[in-house]
């Protein structure tokens, strides 16, 4: 707790929730950060080494990705300790309870993360109606099977290819966590010509400098293999994509999986953040020294974020997917563009553009009724 403390700031966090119950082993957190805009939403993380430091910047970071997007709504992020892989029963009994034991945080919007999907999302709002990214017979826009993240994530990367005269197609590419939001953006970039060298999970990394089979990679991820349970490419350690060659560099996974003790390994042109705080600072300024394009992740991989919202709104899948192009590919232009004016980082660019956003949205409101 002292640690989240000190990185208090004027912007939250407005309320830290623990959840309790030993009897069935539920063990879980809730940041809500800023909710000037209107209620928090955030995912859902399920994992056994999570904590209340990672749930607190998670949750700002949903304070700065739903203010750079314009959304009505602040940032907060939920965390379950526990493996995600348990036994379905055992699982839903847990997200249940998570659920009813924040039945009252009514400003609290439960959405998918890792380790969530959107099932869990259903057994939330069986519980108590609050929760995005639900499965179409729900009449929910479901964030993982369409894409929408990936969707984003790819907007971002045009955006930024074009300004450093980077060809899509032919670009090699490596995507470090080939789940929801990794494998889709291989595919999406895939159609656009480009050639998926290596591509790391849980369990272990492939590698083909010719060029993976991405349709049989997501075949094998979708039966509940790893990438290297099958007989495609080279076999490697997982941590082995940091060292390959590429133009775009997708990291997908957990967090700081790139900090100041590796990131001098890495070797790319353009680093596309599609997971949340994958990068310590400190391996992003060591980026920015080596004129490498580092896209931050609050405006980069806010494509779920946004179609959670338009959900709520009741739009439908093509209206989400015409928002988040819109809303992303005008926010990564505007940053690449201020940073490259300033001489600032990109995060730098992207931290003035949402707290400017944040505080005017915080100016409109009374915060003692918070």
């Amino acid at each position: 707790m002292t640690e989240v403390f000190a990185l208090a700031d004027e912007f939250g966090p407005a309320k830290i929730v623990h959840v309790y119950e030993p009897s069935i082993g539920l063990k879980g957190i809730l940041v809500v950060d800023n909710v000037a805009a209107g209620p928090a939403i955030g995912g859902m993380r399920m994992a056994p080494d999570v904590s209340l430091e990672e749930c607190f910047r998670l949750a700002r970071a949903m304070s700065l990705k739903n203010a750079a997007a314009g959304l009505p709504h602040g940032g907060g992020k939920s965390v379950l300790f526990g493996d995600p892989k348990m036994a379905i029963v055992q699982k839903e009994c847990l997200i249940r309870a998570m659920a009813c034991a924040l039945r009252d945080c009514r400003d609290y919007i439960f959405g998918p993360d890792m380790g969530t999907d959107e099932s869990c999302m259903a057994w939330i709002h069986d519980e108590i109606g609050r929760a995005v990214g639900l499965p179409n017979e729900l009449g929910g826009l479901p964030l993982d099977e369409f894409g929408a993240t990936a969707y984003g994530l790819v907007q971002a990367i045009e955006v930024a290819a074009e300004s450093m005269r980077l060809d899509l197609k032919g670009a090699r590419v490596v995507v470090q966590g080939f789940g929801a939001v990794g494998r889709h953006a291989a595919r999406m970039l895939s159609d656009r010509g480009a050639v998926l060298a290596a591509a790391a999970d849980s369990r272990g990394a492939v590698y083909d400098p010719a060029g993976l089979p991405v349709a049989e990679l997501i075949a094998l991820k979708e039966s509940g293999r790893g990438l290297s349970d099958g007989d495609i490419g080279q076999k490697l350690d997982r941590d082995a994509v940091i060292d390959i060659d590429s133009d775009i560099w997708i990291p997908a996974a957990r967090p700081d999986v790139l900090d100041e003790h590796n990131v001098h390994r890495l070797r790319t042109r353009l680093v596309a953040q599609g997971a949340n705080i994958p990068f310590t600072l400190g391996a992003e300024e060591y980026l920015h020294h080596r004129k490498v394009i580092c896209l931050p992740d609050f405006i980069v991989n806010a494509g779920g974020v946004i179609c959670a919202s338009m959900e709520l709104q009741g739009a439908g899948r093509s209206q989400a997917f015409q928002s988040i192009k819109e809303r992303i590919r005008a926010n990564t232009r505007n940053i690449v563009e201020t940073a490259e004016r300033k001489n600032q980082t990109l995060r730098q660019a992207a931290e003035d553009l949402a707290v400017e956003r944040l505080r005017k949205a915080m100016a409109t409101r009374r915060w003692s009724i918070y």
